[in-house]
């Protein structure tokens, strides 16, 4: 029995390592290409062994083409549009998940249509209302149009968090005139927090990592860092050792905020395994 299962075990962990190698090998290939030349980066076959160089980083740092102003726009726009999502992500999902009032039905397939809609579809609809309120290369502008579409996810990702809270909590509360704003605010969402640093996280992830509307939308004073790494790409040259340096600076925010978070995100992933004893 015990050989059974630590041969169990040893291929749990080569699976596990395999499935990760997906992931790591071309972050781990990126990282290499960054601190490569220009001519180690193309060179055939591919070489493992050189010496490293700095330059990559100080020029996508400091040079002409610096990213710094772009990573800035990035931060700015990304944290204002996942701060606004949870601020009304948080109620609406309440909302939806424990309170009974007409048309509660038809708001949250209203919510999940908007989730379903394919994106590439809004660019022009989105293009014109931002032409028309002068929003186009804007702060305000790209943070309101992550927010119509970060919204909807937010609010399905933390409905299922709610829904997993006892109601014996809330009417014991609320038995106790604590009033449905104080109900909400100290017992209910202290049960949630896993799950709303998951949605935080994911929610900042994917303003982040946004290209589409970022592209269409932004401009010279307002240009996301996904955008501004198009700058190593041109129809006669692609500088492949400054972009993976841009890239590796574009991840080591979400990274940051991933590590700082992690605890947090691991209890929001595992709170469903185990269905709160609420009524349905």
């Amino acid at each position: 029995m015990n050989l059974r299962r630590m041969s169990r075990t040893a291929m749990l962990y080569v699976v596990a390592g395999l499935l990760v190698s997906v992931w790591v090998f071309p972050v781990l290939w990126a990282l290499l290409t960054s601190f490569k030349t220009e001519r180690d980066v193309l060179a055939y076959p591919p070489t493992f062994i050189f010496t490293p160089t700095l330059s990559n980083y100080r020029e996508v740092l400091f040079g002409s083409g610096s990213i710094l102003p772009n990573l800035w726009s990035s931060a700015v726009v990304s944290c204002s549009a996942t701060l606004l999502t949870m601020l009304f992500a948080v109620p609406a999902a309440y909302a939806l998940a424990r309170l009974r009032y007409p048309g509660r039905r038809a708001s949250g397939f209203y919510v999940l249509a908007t989730q379903m809609l394919p994106p590439v579809g809004l660019i022009i609809p989105y293009y014109l209302v931002m032409q028309r309120t002068g929003g186009l290369d804007s702060y305000p502008g790209l943070v309101m149009t992550y927010l119509t579409f970060s919204l909807p996810f937010a609010i399905w990702l933390m409905v299922s968090y709610f829904e997993d809270i006892p109601y014996e909590m809330e009417e014991a509360a609320l038995l106790d005139r604590a009033g449905r704003f104080r109900t909400l605010w100290y017992v209910i969402l202290p049960q949630v927090r896993g799950g709303m640093a998951v949605t935080t996280v994911f929610v900042f992830l994917n303003a982040w990592n946004e290209f589409l509307f970022a592209v269409v939308l932004g401009g010279n004073h307002v240009r996301p860092v996904t955008v501004a790494m198009f700058n190593f790409i041109s129809v006669e040259q692609t500088q492949w050792a400054r972009l993976a340096a841009g890239a590796m600076l574009a991840m080591a925010p979400v990274i940051l905020v991933g590590l700082a978070a992690q605890r947090h995100i691991v209890k929001g992933l595992t709170v469903g395994a185990v269905k709160g004893g609420g009524r349905r």
